[in-house]
């Protein structure tokens, strides 16, 4: 990363929410772009340089055919239950735009907005295999949140 130039942050969301607070409070100290499924995101990070990606968890507003993971092999585990497992991809989505950032060789931090506190096993095990990253909870105030941005495009 170029001292010249402001972090360039790939914010990983269905929705709206986090790339319009991120700009409207952080947006003097980092540039930010949003892709709306893992797929865009994908192909931006093959675009250009990025320092960090803010990657959501949860993408229920994502069309079922942007969803990334089997849903067939996802359907298994729930009986056949098609609904449930599309629901499970939904809920858990960040980590299957991680494994695939993963996958395609982005080394690049990530940072996750989720409440990980709650499920230590679960983030060790994430952390060990997709490092570098960490994650905010929801209710990570403007502060925290640059320090996270910060801590991460200097790792990078």
């Amino acid at each position: 990363m170029s001292a010249e130039r402001r972090p360039r942050v790939l914010v990983v969301e269905d929705g709206h929410e986090y790339i319009t607070t991120l700009r409207r409070y952080l947006g003097q100290a980092f540039d930010f772009a949003r892709a709306g499924d893992g797929h865009e995101a994908l192909a931006q990070l093959a675009g250009g340089p990025w320092d960090v990606v803010f990657l959501d968890m949860r993408f229920d507003r994502t069309a079922p055919s942007q969803l990334l993971g089997d849903l067939a092999v996802t359907a298994d585990r729930f009986n056949g239950d098609t609904h449930r497992a599309t629901r499970f991809l939904e809920e858990h989505q960040g980590t299957y735009v991680l494994a695939a950032l993963r996958e395609a060789g982005c080394g690049l931090p990530v940072v996750m907005s989720y409440d990980f506190d709650s499920e230590p096993r679960r983030w060790k095990h994430l952390e060990a295999r997709y490092r570098p990253i960490r994650y905010l909870t929801d209710n990570a105030d403007p502060e925290r949140i640059q320090q996270a941005l910060r801590g991460a495009a200097a790792t990078g």
